[in-house]
């Protein structure tokens, strides 16, 4: 097994090189003032894009659907988190993306089957599959870091309660500050019946999915809409910017994706190119890098825009 010291020592490097100014050691933060979809609509006033960074922002040392990671992207760009909800087999609900324990923890086996206690014990491991020093946060852990500090989109795996997982947003008082993921009509619908208070990433091909989704009594000012990772429509963006409903593309993903082809061609500009044409939210694997794009072509919040601020 490999051994933690070299992403530790990543790691520790990562965060001590902001020191170099009192600045740069300040972290972002995004406060939605209570309401969500106002904040949302300021920053599309404002002509500003958010960055939504998949899996936490992971970087090389600090593994995805960690607290550490996401603590690190902080400090380099204004970003709201997604995260993946698993639930262990006596009900704790928390961060990991596989149901296998296999590729991103020292573990092995179904990660729902196992109880939490052993779940404890695990390692993360990043992306190159250095074992680190960071454990499997819990749901509970990771709203508690993000109350302030940012909003999470909360993806559910097979094994997530919606109830469980809502009950727990609402204790840690975070239910206006999270998105809550929806692959499909039914998920809204029960979603929506959860939570009314909470917005919805839905996906849709088209600005007529608000009719159905509103015929499955999910109002519009519920919906975030998620248009998908592969091609950019800035006609369906236009037609949801007039029913007020903000948008969400995906750059992210393996092989050809978005994300992949703009660093293999060295093309960041795309990022800043997809919030000219309409985009809200860039759900990408490549947050620090979109954001100096969003910055560089003035569409990155400031401090002081719309709750984003600094401290």
């Amino acid at each position: 097994m490999k051994a933690f010291l070299l992403p530790t020592l990543i790691a520790a490097s990562l965060a001590a090189a902001p020191a170099a100014s009192q600045e740069a050691a300040r972290a972002w933060s995004l406060d939605t003032g209570g309401d969500f979809s106002a904040f949302l609509d300021c920053m599309e006033a404002q002509q500003r894009t958010i960055i939504s960074a998949h899996r936490g922002g992971p970087t090389p040392g600090l593994p995805e659907n960690s607290i550490e990671a996401m603590d690190a992207l902080l400090h380099a760009a204004p970003a709201i988190m997604e995260v993946d909800v698993a639930q262990s087999s006596d009900g704790v609900l928390f961060l990991l993306h596989d149901d296998r324990l296999d590729r991103t923890t020292s573990g092995t086996g179904v990660a729902a089957e196992r109880e939490w206690a052993d779940l404890a014990e695990l390692r993360l491991r990043d992306a190159a599959g250095w074992t680190t020093p960071y454990r499997i946060p819990t749901l509970e852990a990771a709203l508690a870091w993000a109350k302030g500090r940012t909003a999470l989109q909360i993806d559910f795996k097979r094994s997530t309660s919606y109830e469980d997982t809502i009950a727990l947003i609402r204790a840690q008082d975070m239910a206006d500050s999270v998105i809550l993921i929806a692959y499909s009509l039914d998920a809204a619908r029960r979603l929506h019946a959860l939570a009314p208070d909470m917005l919805i990433s839905l996906s849709m091909d088209d600005a007529s999915a608000l009719s159905e989704a509103a015929e499955a009594g999910i109002p519009t000012e519920s919906i975030v809409a998620f248009t998908g990772t592969r091609l950019p429509r800035p006609d369906v963006y236009a037609s949801l910017d007039e029913a007020d409903v903000e948008v969400i593309f995906g750059t992210l993903g393996r092989g050809n994706s978005i994300d992949n082809r703009i660093a293999d061609f060295g093309m960041d500009e795309r990022y800043a190119e997809l919030g000219e044409a309409g985009v809200d939210i860039i759900a990408t694997d490549r947050p620090r890098a979109a954001a100096a794009a969003l910055q560089e072509a003035g569409r990155l919040a400031d401090e002081n825009t719309c709750g984003v601020a600094r401290r």
